[in-house]
Protein backbone atom coordinates (compact mmCIF):
# COMPACT_ATOMS: atom_id res chain seq x y z
CA UNK A 1 0.00 0.00 0.00
CA UNK A 2 2.90 1.97 0.79
CA UNK A 3 4.51 1.95 -2.91
CA UNK A 4 1.01 2.11 -4.44
CA UNK A 5 -0.05 5.48 -2.40
CA UNK A 6 -2.82 4.54 -0.88
CA UNK A 7 -3.24 5.60 2.54
CA UNK A 8 -6.92 4.54 3.55
CA UNK A 9 -5.43 0.90 2.78
CA UNK A 10 -2.71 1.13 4.41
CA UNK A 11 -4.55 2.23 7.62
CA UNK A 12 -6.78 -0.90 7.29
CA UNK A 13 -3.70 -2.76 6.56
CA UNK A 14 -2.42 -1.54 9.99
CA UNK A 15 -5.22 -2.31 12.00
CA UNK A 16 -5.33 -6.19 10.44
CA UNK A 17 -2.33 -6.48 11.83
CA UNK A 18 -2.39 -5.53 15.11
CA UNK A 19 -5.50 -7.37 15.39
CA UNK A 20 -3.90 -10.32 14.10
CA UNK A 21 -1.07 -9.72 16.64
CA UNK A 22 1.40 -7.68 15.34
CA UNK A 23 3.42 -5.51 17.62
CA UNK A 24 3.94 -1.82 17.20
CA UNK A 25 7.94 -3.03 16.76
CA UNK A 26 6.73 -5.36 13.88
CA UNK A 27 4.97 -2.64 11.96
CA UNK A 28 7.56 0.31 12.35
CA UNK A 29 10.27 -2.66 10.55
CA UNK A 30 7.59 -3.16 7.67
CA UNK A 31 7.48 0.35 6.94
CA UNK A 32 11.28 1.05 7.53
CA UNK A 33 11.56 -1.85 4.53
CA UNK A 34 9.15 -0.46 2.73
CA UNK A 35 11.04 3.01 2.65
CA UNK A 36 14.25 1.05 1.77
CA UNK A 37 11.98 0.18 -1.82
CA UNK A 38 9.45 2.53 -1.80
CA UNK A 39 11.23 6.06 -1.16
CA UNK A 40 11.75 8.19 2.24
CA UNK A 41 8.71 10.20 0.69
CA UNK A 42 5.81 7.62 0.47
CA UNK A 43 7.52 5.85 3.58
CA UNK A 44 7.15 9.28 5.77
CA UNK A 45 3.62 9.22 4.38
CA UNK A 46 2.95 5.53 5.73
CA UNK A 47 4.76 5.93 9.15
CA UNK A 48 1.96 9.21 9.82
CA UNK A 49 -0.76 7.03 8.94
CA UNK A 50 0.75 3.90 11.22
CA UNK A 51 1.57 6.74 13.97
CA UNK A 52 -2.51 7.78 13.46
CA UNK A 53 -3.78 4.21 13.55
CA UNK A 54 -1.68 3.36 16.57
CA UNK A 55 -2.86 6.14 18.50
CA UNK A 56 -6.03 5.31 18.11
CA UNK A 57 -5.98 2.14 19.26
CA UNK A 58 -4.01 2.92 22.34
CA UNK A 59 -0.47 1.85 21.41
CA UNK A 60 1.24 4.76 21.50
CA UNK A 61 1.12 8.16 23.84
Amino acid sequence: MTALNRPAQLAHHVEGALTNGCTVTEIQEVLLQAAVYCGLPAAGEAFRIAENVLREHGHLD
